[in-house]
């Protein structure tokens, strides 16, 4: 690395003056990142959760190599091709009841920056005015965009600075007992007026801080928003794709969002894709003889050939290889190695669902001793807030898994007193 140029780069969610100098990364396989003065770290966060295959999988490498010696990519307005075609197929008919529009952007905030705009035209294009706020849930994390900021919790969450600068949304807690959805419904019909839709994390509010919820939960929420008429939004980019267990976590409550994000493990974490598909409901809203009553939104790489053929290869692995089943194995695994740490001291929670474990401390631990910590024993493990957490690869092996168990119980127990 040229060192010369190290302070050119500006880093995400990072202090550049006093934060440590980043790792220099340059292979990765299974779930390991090799660095570049040889060592090798097991990977617990899946690269933000993104690779659930492992690093490398053949599968997907090859039908990345194959779409790249035919065209790396075409614009999409106005023209299509057959990888965004299929995987646009394949969505519709993995995904349940009747959500089987999918329009294709770049990151998951944009996927929620598209959800929420078409709750909003949705709407305008009906000819009802005056529904321009969302419920979001506190606790709940969108993205970093001015319209994901927006629905992010406004007081504890990573963008309460915007304060001000933000569209004002409706927030209100998750209905986990009977006050709660009684406040939740009492809400909902004073606002409904104003309001173009509830946007929920489903199961797991993830960088919010691994704050889990039962499907009766979610169940009520969907049930309320159906009570007062309003499309509900399902943020699945976090939970999709096998992370809870199953295939989405809506599945779980047995319910189906007016419209749905996903993105993050939709390539198996080799590129950046996303997607926001809307039930026909949604879609007929923008059908019209007139020109303004149509989407306007179009990112520049929408719909990638590339990300599109990663995406396909990742759905066949879902397919042809265990995942699910991975996936419960996993949950079976954390939650007996993470288990003891509840009686330590200075720890407030443990909670597993799925491939998803968190250690939760009573107060803040200092993030960077211990990152400092996991790397030394090393694991790539990237604590937030009061929380450590594992989101590993679905097909991680035991004894990766092990030393990732082993290492977050080690550091927890040297820093919980």
């Amino acid at each position: 690395m040229d060192v010369s140029r190290e302070n050119t780069l500006w880093r995400p969610y990072t202090q550049m003056r006093t934060a440590a100098p980043p790792l220099e990364a340059v292979r990765t396989h299974g779930s390991r990142i090799v660095l570049a003065d040889g060592r090798e770290l097991v990977d617990g966060i899946a690269s933000w959760w993104t690779a659930v295959h492992g690093y490398n999988h053949p599968h997907i490498r090859a039908a990345v190599a194959a779409q790249l010696e035919a065209m790396p990519h075409v614009m999409f307005g106005g023209l299509t091709h057959a990888p965004a075609e299929r995987l646009a197929a394949r969505l519709a008919e993995l995904l349940p009841g009747e959500l089987s529009y999918v329009f294709f952007t770049d990151s998951g905030s944009v996927a929620v920056e598209v959800a929420l705009k078409m709750a909003v035209q949705m709407w305008r294009n009906r000819g009802v005015a005056g529904r321009n706020r969302v419920l979001a849930f506190r606790g709940g994390y969108h993205g970093d965009t001015m319209g994901a900021m927006s629905v992010c919790d406004p007081d504890e969450g990573m963008h309460r600075a915007f304060g001000g600068y933000l569209p004002e949304q409706v927030f209100c807690d998750l209905p986990r007992s009977i006050a709660e959805t009684q406040a939740l419904d009492a809400c909902l019909a004073a606002r409904r007026e104003t309001l173009a839709a509830v946007i929920v994390e489903p199961l797991v509010q993830g960088a919010g801080g691994m704050t889990m919820h039962p499907p009766e939960v979610l169940a009520t929420v969907s049930r309320l928003a159906r009570k007062h008429g309003l499309p509900l939004i399902a943020d699945e980019i976090f939970t999709g794709f096998g992370r809870t267990g199953t295939l989405f976590a809506c599945e779980q409550a047995g319910i189906v969002p007016d419209i749905l994000c996903l993105s993050k493990a939709l390539t198996g974490g080799t590129m950046a894709l996303a997607a926001t598909v809307a039930t026909r409901e949604v879609f007929e809203a923008f059908l019209s003889d007139d020109p303004g009553a149509a989407l306007m939104h179009g990112p520049t790489f929408m719909a990638n050939p590339l990300a599109c053929a990663a995406a396909n290869a990742s759905l066949d692995l879902f397919e042809i290889e265990p995942r699910l089943a991975e996936a419960r194995a996993i949950e079976a695994c954390l939650a007996r190695g993470l288990a003891p740490l509840r009686a330590e001291p200075g720890i407030a929670d443990v909670r597993v669902l799925g491939a998803i474990g968190a250690v939760q401390f009573a107060r803040a631990p200092d993030l960077a001793e211990l990152k400092r910590r996991f790397i030394e024993r090393g694991v790539w493990v990237r604590p937030f807030g009061d929380i450590v957490y594992l989101t590993p690869a679905l097909t991680i092996d035991t004894t990766d898994l092990d030393q990732l168990l082993d290492s977050v119980g080690a550091v927890v127990r040297e820093v919980s007193g």
